[in-house]
């Protein structure tokens, strides 16, 4: 099967294809928030350097959240044309579980995977994160939530004995409060290529999305502020 997988839930928007799981090509933004302007040029780009056409493709996978707004709007909006123009399926992945992809796939046997687990945070400013927590199996340890970090957040899974993996755009200003042994960073950042082996799971599975009606999964509403008038 081949999918075409669309991140755009960060500040760098990037595009894969994958064919069977594994992944044929990547591309991304070199600029932040650059997704309106250049997602349809990754996207031909990527299709162009994979030789897979869009009409090939079996399905759309896209990054449903959590993450900016109006970033997420583009990605799904997006995919949904693709979708309706080509009568393909469209597949939801988290940007939370896809960030902790991205650290579990970096994993060995020899670490102590039993006591392991992977924190994926995205910047939601100032002290406060989206984030989740997530066993090496990527089974939810919590819920998905907006949090605010201080010296004191996680200290019950560290008095436990836990490792825990930080990473993701929210983990870098998380590192400067958190401290303790059983703390590691990993300074993955959101990419279409770890979302790959979890839409591949979703096809299977026939996980697929109603394409009319899929919003992306916000967690907050968005900060949307009246503008004021010119005087």
């Amino acid at each position: 099967m081949k999918i075409l997988n669309i991140e755009s839930a960060t500040a760098i928007c990037s595009v894969a294809i994958s064919e069977s799981g594994e992944l044929r090509h990547q591309v991304q933004t070199e600029a932040p928030y650059q997704h309106t302007s250049k997602i349809t040029l990754l996207i031909e780009a990527c299709t162009k350097a994979s030789g897979i056409a869009l009409e090939d493709l079996d399905a759309i996978a896209v990054s449903m959240g959590p993450g900016s707004y109006t970033a997420l709007r583009v990605g799904l909006s997006t995919a949904k044309g693709i979708c309706f123009a080509l009568q393909k399926p469209m597949i939801g992945v988290s940007t939370l579980k896809a960030l902790a992809e991205g650290v579990r796939k970096t994993l060995v046997p020899a670490d102590d995977l039993v006591n392991i687990l992977i924190c994926p945070m995205i910047d939601a400013r100032r002290m406060e994160v989206y984030t989740s927590l997530y066993d090496v199996d990527l089974r939810a340890q919590g819920p998905d939530e907006a949090k605010i970090i201080d010296e004191n957040s996680y200290q019950t899974f560290f008095e436990l004995g836990k490792k825990i993996i930080f990473t993701g755009d929210g983990s870098e200003k998380c590192e400067s409060v958190i401290h303790n042994t059983h703390a590691v960073f990993h300074n993955g950042l959101a990419s279409a290529s770890n979302m790959v082996p979890l839409a591949e799971d979703a096809f299977t599975r026939n996980d697929f999305l109603d394409v009319a009606y899929a919003e992306p999964f916000y967690l907050k509403p968005p900060n949307i502020t009246t503008p004021k008038k010119l005087l």
